[in-house]
């Protein structure tokens, strides 16, 4: 027997998008590329909403 939910499930859709930070695994925080801190930077908040990196969801389960 096939759940009903999956008869509607569709994968999601990989949108090519690049952050103008990344994450600096020495720091533990997204960094802009001329090393300031991405989450002390209004207008990158302002745009993408939040700085959040995926590095704690491969490690914790509650991320």
């Amino acid at each position: 027997m096939r759940p009903f939910a999956l008869n509607y499930a569709r994968t999601a859709e990989e949108l090519e998008v690049s952050a103008p930070y990344s994450y600096d695994s020495r720091l533990q925080l997204n960094v802009l590329p001329d090393g300031r801190i991405a989450a002390h930077e209004h207008a990158v908040l302002r745009e993408w909403g939040a700085t959040t990196s995926t590095a704690g969801s491969k490690t914790h389960f509650d991320d």
